[in-house]
């Protein structure tokens, strides 16, 4: 219903709540063009093998069916484990993590080759970059999931919480940089090299089982699995310094903001308000919800994660200002305020309605936005969405 003359605007972030994408915004993303820099160690031989998949794969195969017939088999394999060790304490048979291990190094070489196929097939698109990084960020979650599990971390609920929810921070981090700068960076140990080392991880634990790692090393006292956990650490350390330097350094836009204009900081409300809220929930819980159910625990968050995760590539995308609103919001509220009222509900059915309800919000992009897109584009039709994929 139109407004009348008197009736005061709605303010820009309640219009971003509601709307996907404004006209501006969806030509601003249709003039976007990918641009990424460095290559990591492992990157150029592994090349060779990609180009010699890449043969094997039809060219009538969509890349973004490429794309998401690799996330399907990673959360497949992913949500098997899980189902053997819902608490990460448990050892599942020996094939659960060989299914892990084959299901991430599909993911990793299928997610490799669409942006190739994408080039062969002369179908790149701005939107196949979008899809291609939604699906990289529900991979994450799951990922560091099946991996905690594969060590039976779960024993060490707070080193387990840390090795969750960093892969996430760091993942954001990347994608925050690149709203800084324009440009994805990839440095010398990245995303590739961590993969391959979860890989190396679930068939470790395929032969010696997952109560290898409580094995304590001579001399050094230490648990085997406190060397993958420094390993995590220590990686993190080294990217985020990396990230920060850009972050704080590397901005493009006016007076060096982000390249839509805003403030370098301002992304960090997001995941801040993610971290912080998994937190206060995990360290207030008074039934020990995470301790108890820590993978539906980091799931539900990781869905949050991945959707706020999206909402800053199309702010990149599009060049526009990320706003903190967003619905998605709800289900980790949902935990906190009945926590605020001395858990007037059961902390596992509140998490299960929280899990429920957060990946209904995960609509980015929404099919409004995707029939706004392809009618400004050229006439392709709605199903060249799977046409479409990144670099």
């Amino acid at each position: 219903m139109a407004a009348g003359p008197g009736a005061r605007p709605a303010p820009r972030w309640l219009k971003a709540l509601g709307e996907p994408l404004s006209a501006a915004q969806l030509r601003r993303l249709e003039e976007h063009r990918y641009s990424a820099t460095g290559v990591s160690l492992l990157e150029p031989p592994l090349q060779l093998y990609w180009t010699w998949l890449l043969q094997w794969i039809p060219l009538w195969l969509a890349p973004n069916s490429i794309t998401l017939l690799g996330l399907a088999i990673n959360l497949l394999t992913t949500l098997v484990l899980i189902a053997y060790c819902p608490t990460a304490t448990e050892e599942a048979p020996y094939w659960t993590y060989l299914l892990c291990a084959l299901g991430l190094f599909i993911y990793q070489s299928l997610d490799a080759i669409d942006g190739k196929q994408a080039r062969r097939t002369n179908s790149c698109s701005p939107l196949g970059e979008l899809f291609d990084h939604g699906c990289d960020s529900l991979s994450t979650v799951f990922m560091a999931v099946g991996a905690s599990i594969a060590v039976r971390l779960g024993t060490h609920p707070d080193w387990l919480f840390f090795c969750s929810f960093i892969g996430m921070f760091m993942f954001y981090c990347a994608h925050w940089q690149t709203y800084v700068s324009g440009v994805l960076r990839f440095g010398k140990v990245d995303v590739t090299e961590i993969q391959i080392a979860l890989v190396i991880i679930f068939v470790l634990s395929t032969f010696g089982g997952a109560t290898m790692w409580d094995y304590t090393i001579p001399v050094l006292e230490i648990k085997l699995k406190v060397l993958p956990v420094l390993g995590v650490v220590g990686g993190a350390i080294f990217s985020c310094s990396n990230y920060f330097h850009v972050i704080l350094h590397g901005g493009v836009g006016k007076n060096g903001s982000t390249i839509a204009g805003t403030s370098v900081l301002s992304p960090g409300l997001h995941i801040g308000l993610i971290i912080v809220l998994a937190i206060m929930i995990y360290k207030k819980s008074a039934t020990s919800v995470f301790e108890k159910h820590p993978c539906l625990y980091t799931l539900m968050f990781g869905c949050v994660f991945a959707k706020v995760s999206q909402k800053l590539v199309i702010a990149h995308m599009t060049k526009s200002e990320l706003y903190l609103q967003d619905s998605v919001f709800a289900g980790p509220g949902l935990l906190f305020l009945d926590q605020y009222f001395n858990n007037f509900v059961d902390e596992y059915i509140v998490l299960w309605i929280a899990m429920c309800f957060v990946p209904a919000n995960l609509k980015t992009p929404s099919s409004k936005y995707l029939q706004d897109l392809m009618s400004s584009s050229t006439g392709t039709g709605s199903s060249s969405f799977f046409k479409e994929s990144s670099e």
